[in-house]
């Protein structure tokens, strides 16, 4: 029989695909195969926040700390064994497993995680960091000992914690660092449970046991190819075939319902709630979106309600929701929702003033380009949705979509008219997520080219507030500064369903497609 994991609340999924594999005793041996749904672009896993990054280099690393899978969202120890926070809440110290090696064979030390920390919230120059903002408290970083990290802060930030436990903090060597900072960029060298073997742009990425990995007994698998699919018809052709054991992002309702009916008890399904969304970008700096009443009148013209009942049944497209995921801590209800533009249940009312803004604008015939990526979930049926809601005001506008690389370049330089882009919100903590929506002199992902110092201001203001309720009337407001404005905004949030062959044993379910992928305790049942 088939075991299909349903969530009641995000921490609940987790628990039970947990508690699924619980009877089961691990084994060691096998590789793993397994699908890559799209190409990374780069190997430096902090460079930029597309999954496809992480699910090809993952394995190979270690981080500080990493969040517990079974007890979602707290943080537990990587490298860091122990730690303790001062007082006043700005200094952390950090005790370090000791006799960490690196893949080369050298020692992992204090020194390599301050270096490449210190290299994530402040980049080099031809070095790209989305974690920059989210680094910027931190005021030093210093190593007392080979086996001590102490970071102060400049401020309080409860979310810190949290924010040095993102997937993307990636521990490099900092001897490969001072000789080229650019090295991870296109080479992999880190103290993760599996040794790089080859990466073939395109087409795969190979690993194997590393034998001297810190955690004794891990991992059990032999070894792990992830194989590129850039077609989801031949990827899910492979998983119904044997070729693969899973892919590790999503799969759409009407493969779900097709590999259920043709595995039944070989395939395992876990579902969740997903903390990644589409958000629109709108170029303010291209003319006649630097206009606010187009922006407002573009996002108005689409029924995100209709878009949720539509797409969730074709692909993994399912919850409205504003700058936080819907159900999570510090999310709008739907009763302050529905008074921001372009979040209104009534839909001819607000196309109706959609076209009146755009009349008052002088661009009541606009015509213009939707950039987009082309991976086919979610991205292809959003960008066809679009254009038709934005036909129904008489606006005509073209479908442009590129591979993942082009994609995000596109996105970071603002080198489009209008985009849909996306929003990781991998850690749930306002401090963390709202970043997205920052200045681009904050945020380097934002391509959106507007600089609001007002919005800038609540933020802020969030950040230091230890007050739940002071804390999320902040929220609030940002959130409705931020949709006001228009250059960036929610379209719709995802839904996330994991099929994997019923061998895998020891992965973790979680709201992020981001965590888990490091495989250090998946193993593989034998063969029925």
């Amino acid at each position: 029989m088939k075991r299909i994991l349903l969530p009641v609340g995000v921490a609940l999924a987790a628990a039970l695909a947990t508690g699924a594999v619980a009877e089961d005793k691990p084994v060691k041996g096998g590789t793993l195969v397994w699908a890559l749904s799209a190409e990374a672009g780069t190997l430096d896993c902090g460079g930029t926040d597309t999954f496809a990054v992480l699910h090809t280099v993952s394995p190979f690393y270690s981080t500080l700390l990493r969040v517990n899978l079974d007890k979602y969202p707290e943080v537990e120890g990587d490298l860091a064994k122990s730690w303790t926070i001062s007082d006043d809440g700005l200094t952390y110290t950090f005790e370090i497993h000791e006799n960490v090696k690196f893949h080369d064979g050298s020692s992992l030390t204090s020194e390599d995680i301050k270096v490449s920390l210190d290299r994530y919230r402040n980049p080099p120059e031809g070095v790209p960091s989305f974690r920059k903002a989210a680094f910027q408290d931190i005021d030093t970083i210093e190593t007392p000992s080979p086996t001590q990290l102490v970071i102060k802060l400049k401020a309080p930030n409860p979310a810190m914690l949290l924010n040095l436990a993102g997937p993307n903090g990636c521990i490099y060597s900092a001897k490969k660092l001072a000789e080229d900072p650019r090295f991870p960029i296109t080479n992999v060298l880190g103290s993760g449970p599996f040794k790089f073997v080859k990466y073939e742009k395109g087409a795969s990425v190979e690993g194997v046991r590393f034998d001297d990995y810190f955690k004794k007994g891990l991992p059990y698998l032999d070894g792990f190819k992830g194989v590129v699919f850039t077609q989801p018809a031949a990827m899910i052709n492979a998983l119904q075939g044997g070729q693969i054991m899973g892919e590790f992002r999503t799969i759409t309702p009407a493969n779900k319902k097709a590999l259920a009916d043709a595995m039944g008890d070989k395939i395992t399904f876990y579902e969740s709630d997903w903390n990644t969304g589409l958000v629109l970008a709108f170029n303010t700096k291209k003319p006649p979106f630097d206009n606010v009443k187009v922006r407002q009148a573009l996002s108005m013209a689409i029924d995100r309600y209709g878009a949720s009942k539509g797409l969730s049944s074709q692909s993994i497209l399912k919850n409205v929701g504003g700058l936080v995921r819907p159900t999570a801590p510090y999310a709008a209800d739907e009763a302050f929702l529905t008074t921001l533009p372009g979040f209104g249940k009534d839909i001819k009312a607000a196309r109706e003033k959609a076209k009146a803004l755009l009349k008052e604008a002088g661009h009541e015939n606009l015509k213009f380009e939707l950039f987009n990526r082309s991976t086919t979930q979610p991205y292809t049926p959003s960008g066809v949705y679009l254009i038709d809601q934005w036909k129904q005001i008489g606006v005509e506008v073209t479908h442009k979509q590129v591979q993942t690389p082009a994609y995000r370049e596109g996105i970071k330089t603002g080198s489009y008219d209008v985009a849909l882009d996306f929003l990781n919100a991998v850690l749930e903590d306002p401090s963390l997520t709202l970043t997205k929506y920052l200045s681009p002199s904050r945020a380097p992902d934002n391509g959106s080219g507007l600089e609001d110092p007002e919005a800038d201001a609540l933020f802020d203001k969030q950040l230091r507030e230890t007050d739940k309720a002071k804390r999320e009337k902040l929220v609030r407001e940002f959130e409705a500064r931020v949709i006001n404005q228009g250059a960036q905004v929610p379209f719709i949030w995802w839904y996330r369903t994991v099929a994997l062959s019923s061998r895998v044993k020891g992965w973790k379910m979680s709201p992020s497609h981001l965590y888990g992928q490091d495989f250090g305790e998946v193993w593989l049942a034998p063969e029925k």
